[in-house]
């Protein structure tokens, strides 16, 4: 499947787990892994319940960016101790490295949507109107995205590509 294909896809899927009841979080990573070879099972998507609403409705980071970033270490993450500490800190900071490919994600969220935090991006529904039709769009759609963008990121797996070149904005001051 080319990666425009497989983009189309999981977001569809993204979209069809958000109308079954699934939050934020969990839309996007099942739909990455239903479509993108892991090795993890789907039912990893346990992982996210927890992170809807920015996280137990507690408002932080955006579940469906929370759910892109586990759908991204599914994909590229490490899965083993490391054994040498100058190697796994290479592995992250690197030139390509982990840290430049998952900094990518919120920063191209915020570049997207301005911010990356749930109760600043759902501030008009909050309180009464929080399970209203036109709140449940916005997120189905944030969920599409991230989804999207997550595909587009894993597949084909390219560290090289996706953990190369400048830093966003980070807390280390990183270039």
């Amino acid at each position: 499947m080319n990666p425009e294909e497989l983009v189309a896809r999981v977001k569809q899927r993204a979209k069809d787990n958000f109308k079954t009841g699934l939050n934020c979080a969990e839309c996007v990573l099942e739909a990455v892994l239903h479509h993108v070879s892991t090795g993890l099972p789907t039912e990893c998507m346990s992982l996210m319940t927890g992170f809807g609403g920015g996280g137990g409705l507690f408002g932080d980071n955006c579940g469906s960016l929370v759910g892109a970033m586990a759908a991204l270490g599914a994909v590229y993450g490490r899965r083993q101790v490391p054994t040498n500490f100058r190697m796994a800190v290479n592995e992250l900071y690197g030139n390509p490295g982990l840290y430049r490919l998952f900094n990518r994600l919120p920063n191209e969220f915020k570049k997207r949507f301005g911010n990356t935090q749930c109760r600043i991006l759902t501030a008009k529904w909050q309180g009464k109107d929080w399970l209203c039709r036109e709140h449940a769009l916005f997120c189905r759609n944030l969920v599409m995205d991230m989804a999207g963008l997550a595909a587009e990121m894993a597949h084909p797996r390219d560290l090289v590509k996706w953990g190369s070149g400048e830093f966003g904005e980070n807390v280390e001051g990183l270039t």
